[in-house]
């Protein structure tokens, strides 16, 4: 079922290398400090933007947070991490969803705006990007990173070329055009995937890595959404996007090669081993994050993206304060993450959630 496979995905990711706490069969809230009404309580409206990757994922902390809390309004459009980041920026978007941290020209351009502070990233939800396909005759497709890079840098243009037949053998593989579908607007899960591709790819993915899509051809679709739509509205299609809308959709998802030279399914066990090998790299309240691609970790599914709330450390006005602090509380607390186990993200390892709830409660 999907709420146990889930369930098995937060349990996987809590007690992985960086977890402290257990979890057990019957209770998906992990062990620590927070309480599952850690959340307070405050009136107002926010309006935020960025990643449609975490959409689901912010979308069910709005809906519990504004049913406990009368007189709270939570708007957040799913319009892709670059555009949130341009949103938070000018001031028209009280935080911003990114699947990526903010690059050298941005950051500063998102410290200035935050009075006596600096722009900080608050990882809030850790989601697989799945390789999402639509290819009748074909229910277990497998792909080295070579061979991906090859796809969607336009270097193959048939599902049965001598590439991809390699990756499959055994399999009868159709003459059908290949439809890479990738994303028009600015995106982290762009930037996520390109990463990929840079760092284990790199003689085959010369496009290097960016929120904007820069290789040529392919079919480009906003948001995560309007790519899984894609996908399965065209035999012979192939995009990216984060698990949840792959399974929203029922789409087929590829087994991808790992370091460990491996074609791992992207399952929750395979999810959750590439969990424990992620590492903070920011420095204080500032929770950036780093994900090995090329992780060597036994059945590890390779791409994953860390998804964050960029805000002001410091300088939020005082009639915002209360209930962003109120909101970001509940989306740290073990509640809030536990609310994601049915929707395809995996939480936060415990040791990383109670330093994102302790940066919380010190924005000011």
């Amino acid at each position: 079922m999907k709420l146990q496979r889930h369930g098995t995905l937060a349990c996987l990711a809590l007690t992985a290398t960086l977890a402290l706490s257990a979890c057990g069969s019957d209770n998906n809230e992990p062990t620590g400090s927070a309480s599952t009404s850690s959340a307070d309580c405050a009136t107002g409206t926010l309006n935020a933007q960025g990643s449609s990757a975490q959409k689901n994922a912010v979308s069910e902390w709005i809906k519990a947070y504004q049913q406990k809390c009368q007189g709270a309004t939570i708007n957040y459009e799913p319009s892709g991490s670059g555009a949130g980041i341009q949103a938070f920026i000018a001031g028209t978007a009280d935080f911003a969803g990114s699947d990526s941290v903010l690059k050298d020209d941005e950051q500063p351009k998102a410290d200035a705006k935050c009075v006596g502070g600096k722009a900080i990233h608050l990882p809030m939800v850790i989601g697989p990007v799945a390789i999402a396909y639509n290819l009748t005759g074909v229910d277990n497709l497998q792909l080295k990173p070579a061979t991906l890079a090859k796809i969607f840098a336009g270097k193959v243009a048939k599902w049965d070329d001598a590439a991809i037949q390699a990756d499959n053998p055994g399999v009868k593989l159709p003459a059908t055009t290949i439809q890479a579908v990738h994303r028009s607007d600015e995106s982290g899960t762009t930037d996520n995937f390109t990463a990929f591709l840079s760092k284990t790819a790199e003689a085959d993915w010369t496009f290097g890595k960016a929120k904007a899509w820069k290789a040529p051809g392919g079919t480009g679709a906003k948001g995560s959404d309007g790519v899984a739509s894609a996908v399965k509205q065209a035999d012979g299609a192939i995009g990216y996007v984060e698990w949840s809308y792959a399974e929203n959709s029922a789409l087929k998802t590829a087994k991808i090669g790992n370091g460990a030279g491996e074609f791992a399914a992207l399952t929750a066990e395979s999810a959750g081993k590439a969990v424990a090998g992620a590492k903070l790299t920011g420095e204080g309240d500032d929770l950036k994050m780093s994900i090995d691609y090329n992780t060597k970790e036994a059945g590890a599914y390779p791409i994953v993206l860390v998804t964050y709330e960029i805000v002001c450390s410091k300088g939020v006005p005082a009639d915002k304060l209360p209930l962003l602090k109120g909101f970001l509380t509940h989306a740290a607390s073990s509640a809030g993450q536990a609310e994601l186990t049915e929707l395809g993200y995996a939480p936060l390892p415990e040791s990383v959630r109670t330093k994102v709830e302790a940066a919380v409660k010190n924005i000011s």
